[in-house]
């Protein structure tokens, strides 16, 4: 179901949190909330969930107006990073818990609880605790309690934040084919670019306060309004006064007439990726991402003098200037 904010503000003393926030959330999407921290998108993630209260503004939430509706009348799952499970009650319990205190049947509690279970693949585990399970496993079964009231919104803070780097790539997969099957409307609050890219059909960066661009993760990584957007979503160096991505310098070991020559000062092997790093005339260090195989067959090494250009319809943007 959509989600509609409308000139919302939110400010904590003197600091402005949000500021006339206007943002259409569209139905089934999942949509990720981007930005550093402090940025203001948990709070904006708070505010739609009524966790929080705005200064100014609305929330509709399917068409009705829920800005000074309680959370439980909201009808929005939210899943916190950390996981606030029931330590005393079974993987079960957990997920039936939001059901029985409804009063619903007895029969459609053990088949809903059942068919989640199986859903998020801890059918097996429906007896143990809390502690008995892997970070990831009680993150699938926060995940499985909020879809266990059926909510027409389901709202996730960090919830792959308190994870390591292979469990949160592996929840972000799995995240990605559960909404493709449930279809639920859903917005998720990251600060971390690969993950707002790999997972989500929208992306609202969200800064100081403000949204500065929403689009798909193609066209945000492609066509970035600004300096900010296109260094949040991924690596940017500088070359001839303009941000560019680095995988977008091309290097030569020639002359080439119209090209920027250069020292290489520095080459780093990252498993198949090697990164170059090489010092223009005016001091200036451009970084350039390689694989493995164009390093090999340009032959680089730390001292070398290079030409860089940058790729013909690359994206970039003019460097910043600083006052």
């Amino acid at each position: 179901m959509s989600i509609e904010v409308r000139g919302v503000t939110k400010r904590f003393g003197d600091f402005v949190a949000l500021d006339d926030i206007d943002l259409t959330i569209r139905p089934g999407a999942l949509t990720a909330l981007l930005g550093p921290s402090g940025g203001g998108k948990s709070t904006l993630l708070r505010i739609i969930a009524g966790l929080e209260k705005p200064d100014s503004g609305s929330i509709h939430i399917e068409g009705n107006d829920a800005t000074t509706l309680p959370p439980q009348r909201r009808n929005v799952g939210f899943v916190f990073q950390h996981y606030a499970a029931f330590k005393h009650l079974t993987v079960y319990r957990n997920v039936a818990f939001g059901l029985e205190i409804r009063k619903r049947p007895k029969a459609e509690i053990e088949h809903r609880v059942r068919e989640l279970l199986q859903l998020v693949h801890l059918d097996q585990f429906a007896d143990r605790l809390p502690s008995q399970l892997s970070g990831g496993q009680r993150q699938r079964m926060a995940l499985a309690r909020a879809l266990a009231v059926e909510p027409t919104v389901l709202l996730l803070d960090e919830p792959f934040g308190a994870l390591d780097a292979k469990v949160r790539k592996e929840l972000r997969d799995w995240l990605r084919r559960l909404h493709d099957e449930v279809h639920v409307t859903t917005v998720f609050v990251t600060h971390d670019q690969e993950e707002a890219l790999e997972v989500s059909d929208e992306i609202v960066v969200i800064n100081d306060g403000r949204i500065e661009q929403i689009g798909s993760p193609d066209d945000l990584y492609d066509h970035p309004v600004n300096d900010f957007v296109m260094g949040f979503l991924g690596p940017v160096t500088t070359l001839g006064g303009r941000l560019v991505r680095p995988h977008d310098i091309e290097i030569a070991t020639s002359a080439v007439p119209g090209w920027v020559q250069a020292t290489v000062v520095r080459l780093q092997r990252i498993g198949f990726e090697v990164r170059a790093e090489a010092r223009t005339p005016d001091g200036a260090v451009t970084l350039a991402q390689l694989t493995r195989g164009q390093a090999e067959a340009l032959r680089l090494r730390e001292g070398a003098t290079v030409w860089l250009q940058v790729e013909p319809a690359s994206t970039t943007i003019p460097t910043p200037t600083l006052v």
